[in-house]
C-alpha cells in the first residue's frame, strides 16, 4: 500500500512539474509576443498563438492575462531565442531550443548539460542541417465542417503538405497539420479566415532521418533530454533518436 501511494505521489508531483514548465515555457512565449507585436491579439499573430497554447494547456486566464500585462512594463526582462546544437551519446543529433535574458548563462548551462549528458555541444549548424522546420496545427474535428477532402485540397493551396488523425495527450480525436515553415502565416491566416478554431499550433524540427538505438542506449540519450528539458531556459529539445 504504501509503494502505491509513493508511486502515486511521484506520478503527480511528475504531472505538476511537466504543468509548471508548460507554463513558463508559454509565458516567456506570450512575453517575446507583446514586445515583439503589442498586447492586441487582433493586431499581434504571434500573441494569437500563445494564447490558443496557453487554452490547449489548460493555462489559467488569469496567469495569461498577467504574463501580457507584465510583458507590456518597461520592467519585464526580454528575451532572446537561441538555438544550441551538439550531439548526444551514440551520436544522436540535438536541437536545443531556449528564451534566455541572460544568453552567457544560458550557454553554460547547456553546455554542462551536454557534458554531463555524455554529449558535446557543438557550433552552430554543426546539426540543425539534419532537420527540416515545420509549422504544425491541431484542431478539434468537429471544427471542420463539410467535407474533409475538400478542406484538405484548399489548405494544400496555402501550404499544408500532410493532415493526419491522431490523438492527443487526453486521448481526444484531433486534426493534425503539417507545413514548411515558411508556409506557417499563410496556413494560420486561411484557418482564421474561415473562422477554424485552431487548438494550438508551433513549430517543429523534423529530423530528416533517425537513430535507432538498444533500449539502453535509448535511455542514456533520454537522460540527457530530460536534463535539458529541465533547465528553465530550454523551451523544446528536438533529436534524431527514433
Amino acid at each position: 500500500m504504501g509503494r502505491m501511494f509513493e508511486k502515486r505521489k511521484a506520478t503527480i508531483f511528475k504531472r505538476n512539474a511537466a504543468m509548471a514548465k508548460a507554463f513558463t515555457r508559454i509565458s516567456k512565449e506570450i512575453v517575446m509576443a507583446v514586445k515583439a507585436g503589442g498586447p492586441e491579439p487582433s493586431a499581434n499573430p504571434a500573441l494569437r498563438r500563445a494564447i490558443q497554447n496557453a487554452r490547449a494547456a489548460n493555462m489559467p486566464k488569469d496567469k495569461v492575462e498577467g504574463a501580457i500585462s507584465r510583458a507590456s512594463g518597461a520592467d519585464e526582462a526580454d528575451y532572446q531565442e537561441l538555438i544550441y546544437e551538439g550531439y548526444g551519446p551514440h551520436g544522436v543529433a540535438v536541437l536545443v531550443e531556449t528564451a534566455t535574458d541572460n544568453p552567457t548563462r544560458t550557454v553554460a548551462n547547456v553546455r554542462s548539460h551536454f557534458k554531463k549528458g555524455h554529449g558535446n555541444m557543438g557550433s552552430t549548424g554543426s546539426v540543425s542541417y539534419m532537420f527540416d522546420k515545420q509549422g504544425v496545427f491541431v484542431l478539434d474535428p468537429a471544427a471542420v465542417s463539410g467535407d474533409l477532402e475538400e478542406f484538405e485540397l484548399e489548405m494544400i493551396d496555402v501550404g499544408l503538405e500532410q493532415l493526419d488523425r491522431e490523438t492527443d495527450e487526453n486521448d481526444d480525436e484531433v486534426l493534425v497539420l503539417r507545413c514548411d515553415f515558411s508556409s506557417f502565416g499563410g496556413l494560420q491566416q486561411a484557418l482564421e479566415d474561415m473562422s477554424i478554431e485552431i487548438k494550438s499550433s508551433k513549430h517543429d524540427y523534423v529530423p530528416q532521418n533517425v537513430n535507432d538505438l538498444p533500449d539502453e542506449a535509448v535511455e542514456e540519450v533520454l537522460a540527457l533530454v530530460e536534463r535539458l528539458e529541465g533547465d528553465d531556459d530550454v523551451q523544446n529539445v528536438y533529436h534524431t533518436l527514433a
